[in-house]
């Protein structure tokens, strides 16, 4: 099985209690989603992130195919960092790490995926021809949204 990695950094002007108060909320998952995915919620307890916590939601993530995951947050600690892994969806690996750290003028953000697909060199194939640049394209909707939120001057 080939396992992929995708990292992001991002600089947010706000305190790390505010980026933790807004990423520990799966809820606001969908407002930095890109809307032609379809993203809702199934079931989710309505609780901050903690160990243990499970998340079930719908998604339209390639050509309009409609598909149910289920997340589950494996460890998280306030205001440092939190972990989300597929337990059920498309991927045959989906380890999701946030991690932020306090700077100067805010709050540095880090996300590491490892994702690997099913279907041995067909999933290969399926992400270089697709899913790398989905996937990459998600990321850079997510980047624009939480610029929108954490870092505009309006």
């Amino acid at each position: 099985m080939k396992v992929y990695k995708l990292e992001t950094v991002q600089h947010l002007n706000a305190s790390i209690e505010k980026c933790w108060d807004f990423f520990s909320s799966p809820q606001n998952l969908e407002a930095i989603t890109p809307n032609d995915m379809s993203f809702v919620i199934q079931d989710f307890d309505g609780k901050r992130m903690y160990p243990g916590q499970v998340i079930t939601y719908t998604l339209k993530p390639l050509l309009g195919i409609k598909i149910n995951w289920m997340t589950i947050i494996t460890v998280a600690q306030k205001n440092q960092y939190f972990v989300d892994e597929q337990r059920f969806g498309p991927y045959a690996l989906w380890h999701h790490k946030h991690f932020f750290e306090a700077t100067e003028n805010g709050t540095k953000m880090i996300d590491v995926v490892h994702y690997a697909l099913p279907f041995g060199f067909l999933g290969q194939l399926a992400n270089t021809i697709m899913v790398k640049n989905k996937l990459k394209s998600i990321f850079e909707y997510r980047h624009n949204k939480i610029e929108e939120l954490f870092n505009s001057k309006v």
